[in-house]
């Protein structure tokens, strides 16, 4: 689960950065409840007005595309609304099987209400605010780093890759490993690829 810095409180964008449409260019990319229970939900939608409209202009078009892909990813029951079940079945998708109930529990509480897209995308811009472009892209490779080693191995970023949401081409993954090519062992340093990726040259 990730934490702040500081070992702080998990964060509800976690599932996001760290392998539901996370990808090593540096973009983050990714793929109804009827009658009287929608009234409260849209009143609350007229009562959030302008502010809740201005988040969009915090992004283009295209990222928000990329977070409606990843909000409805993790939306596992299409009720418009990611709640603690969700987040638990996302979890499981990406392999964390045993996630503890009150982590679960601090990261829907990150919200103001329920979690719906506008809200989902307003909890990004807040946590996207000046963080480390280095940093998001190395949480989105420590999922698979389990072991905290610094290295994952290749072939299971080449399956994310050309599976997950907006889908790498073969000839794409070949670039990347052409560029940044995995050991004898099929490991790849991930910390120097995004080090090269948001410096532009290699670590001395």
């Amino acid at each position: 689960m990730e934490t702040g810095a500081g070992g702080g409180s998990p964060c509800l964008c976690h599932p996001v950065r760290q392998g539901v449409g996370a990808d090593p260019r540096g973009r983050g990319r990714c793929k109804a409840l009827s009658g009287t229970s929608q009234a409260p939900r849209r009143a609350r939608k007229r009562a959030e007005g302008t502010a809740s409209s201005n988040v969009f202009s915090m992004f283009d078009q295209s990222q928000i595309q990329e977070f409606k892909e990843a909000f409805t990813i993790m939306d596992q029951n299409r009720d418009g609304f990611i709640d603690k079940e969700d987040l638990r079945d996302t979890f499981a998708a990406l392999g964390r099987i045993n996630v503890k109930n009150e982590e679960l529990e601090a990261m829907v509480k990150e919200a103001p209400g329920p979690i719906n897209f506008t809200v989902f995308l307003t909890m990004f811009g807040e946590k996207l605010k000046g963080t480390d472009p280095e940093e998001t892209i190395l949480h989105a490779f420590k999922v698979f780093d389990t072991e905290g080693k610094g290295f994952v191995k290749a072939d299971v970023i080449k399956e994310k890759l050309m599976t997950q949401a907006d889908r790498f081409s073969e000839e794409e993954v070949k670039q990347m490993f052409a560029a940044f090519p995995p050991d004898v062992c099929g490991n790849l340093d991930y910390r120097n690829l995004c080090y090269v990726i948001t410096h532009g040259e290699e670590k001395d």
